[in-house]
């Protein structure tokens, strides 16, 4: 009877330590991303661009968001527009992801690569069929921080090009 108790016990603990998270330690967490935390507007935008976004913690510090738009006049023949995202940045199978949302439907999933305490780069995985996204961001010493979005086309996932780059300077 001790010995059914013990091994009932045993697994148990085996099973709890299975499904329990890993001390926070053992996980990464958002602390590397810390740098990019606060409201931002771009700043040195070509005539009729404008910008904002804001990075925050949320559930507990769990998880970070970035929210984001950028406005464009009317030019050259086009209509003004509005682009709209948001991203959530977590932890997942022992690294950092993320998951990206646009209000032209894009979704793009990204893993984040914190490359020092003021640089992190976002990687969307190499499909053969489908572009290949990276987005990096880097503090810089001037209190702005500098952003850039590179594509790769399908087959050549790593030769990326640059798309978008932007300055933000913090509001708060």
């Amino acid at each position: 009877m001790m010995f059914r108790r013990g091994v009932t016990i045993g697994v148990m603990v085996i099973f709890a330590a299975a499904i329990a998270p890993a001390q926070p330690g053992a996980r990464p967490d958002l602390t590397s991303l810390r740098f990019l935390l606060g409201d931002w507007t771009a700043v040195d935008t070509p005539a009729g661009e404008s910008g904002e976004f804001t990075f925050s913690l949320a559930v507990q510090d769990r998880i970070m968001t970035r929210t984001n738009f950028a406005n464009y006049t009317a030019r050259d023949g086009r209509p003004a527009s509005r682009h709209d995202d948001f991203m959530i940045i977590y932890a997942e199978g022992g690294e950092l992801k993320a998951d990206y949302f646009d209000s032209e439907q894009h979704v793009i999933r990204y893993v984040v690569q914190p490359r020092s305490d003021h640089e992190v780069v976002f990687a969307s995985e190499a499909k053969p069929s489908e572009p290949r996204y990276r987005l990096r961001y880097t503090a810089r010493s001037d209190g702005t921080l500098a952003g850039q979005f590179e594509v790769a086309s399908p087959g050549q996932p790593d030769a990326f090009k640059p798309y978008l780059s932007w300055t933000a300077r913090k509001r708060r």
